[in-house]
């Protein structure tokens, strides 16, 4: 479900800048407002999962309504951008960017650049477990294993990008044969599959699921709320998002446009995720790190192949056998 986030100023005109937001609702809105103030002007600016996101910038590819793709899991940004949806832009901002970040504006041919990054993982909660006497899952195959019937919670890798990116990292861990045969056997502990990527782990901190799939970061943003949750970066490895902000082709507003990424890639605009909350890692090397933000130096990577999961045909496939061998694309 799309959220519309309202301009903060009264009596202003029709909005200047639309913007599809793929981050926290929380983060979208607090985001909205610190552009509004530094451009003295309202923007339009609508939440929804990655998938929709690219969805809808297809479906208006000969008359888009929408200016800025801002947030949401980079190898989407790169699949956009290679459909020939996104506008080429180098900002100025790029020298000051991390190397993975600029890495990833080298891949996509300067169509997307990395805001933030984040791993992934997964995390239970504790009382629930406790309360259920189940043993503590450590690694991506536990959570296959039969005494976790009933109990997990993960997304649909058609709309959401965690999803996809937990499809493309264990495909990339495990050989896709073997990866989908694990799959098929998780399918049978998932109680159903949703639209947004950190719906997962926002359930299991309610204690409406034990088990969340999600992004660390959005894990965290839960624990230091006080919720009993225990977060797992999987023993035999994981995979990672970039982040990315890109201008849409075929914009109405282009130097609006140019303005919002320049903020996106700016310590202002960064320290706007901490501000709201959450717990990435920016990729502005003069941005502040969040102090709850996970510190991906300390986890087991994969190299994640963003080159090839980021390839239309590659990823179209992947969903088409997700569909077919795991579970069709319905969602809750």
């Amino acid at each position: 479900m799309a959220l519309w986030l309202c301009g903060a100023g009264h009596g202003m005109a029709e909005p200047k800048l639309n913007v599809l937001c793929g981050v926290d609702e929380a983060w979208c809105l607090t985001m909205q407002r610190a552009f509004e103030a530094r451009a003295g002007l309202e923007i339009s600016m609508v939440r929804k999962s990655t998938g929709e996101i690219l969805d809808q910038i297809r479906a208006e590819r000969s008359h888009p309504t929408v200016d800025v793709w801002w947030g949401g899991t980079g190898d989407t940004h790169l699949q956009a951008g290679s459909e020939g949806l996104l506008d080429e832009y180098r900002p100025a901002h790029q020298q000051d960017l991390l190397p993975w970040a600029q890495n990833f504006s080298v891949m996509s041919g300067s169509r997307s650049a990395g805001i933030y990054a984040g791993a992934l993982g997964f995390a239970y909660n504790s009382e629930l477990l406790a309360k259920n006497n189940l043993p503590a899952p450590t690694c991506w195959k536990d959570l296959a294993k039969d005494v976790y019937r009933g109990h997990i919670l993960t997304g649909n890798p058609n709309y959401s990008g965690t999803a996809f990116t937990m499809l493309a990292t264990l495909v990339q861990l495990f050989g896709e044969e073997e990866a989908f045969g694990f799959m098929a056997k998780l399918n049978q502990n998932v109680v159903s599959y949703t639209k947004v990527g950190a719906a997962p782990v926002k359930a299991a901190a309610r204690g409406e699921i034990m088990i969340g799939i999600s992004f660390m970061h959005d894990a965290v943003t839960q624990k230091i709320e006080g919720f009993p949750l225990v977060i797992v970066a999987p023993c035999e490895g994981t995979g990672y998002e970039i982040g990315a902000v890109s201008i849409v082709k075929g914009n109405r507003n282009a130097v609006l446009a140019q303005d919002f990424v320049e903020f996106a890639l700016s310590p202002e605009g960064q320290a706007t995720g901490a501000a709201a909350g959450q717990n990435q890692v920016p990729s502005n090397a003069r941005a502040t790190l969040p102090l709850t933000a996970p510190d991906i130096s300390m986890i087991k990577m994969v190299d994640y192949d963003f080159a090839t999961f980021g390839q239309p045909e590659e990823r179209s496939r992947l969903l088409s056998r997700f569909d077919s061998e795991i579970h069709p694309s319905q969602t809750q």
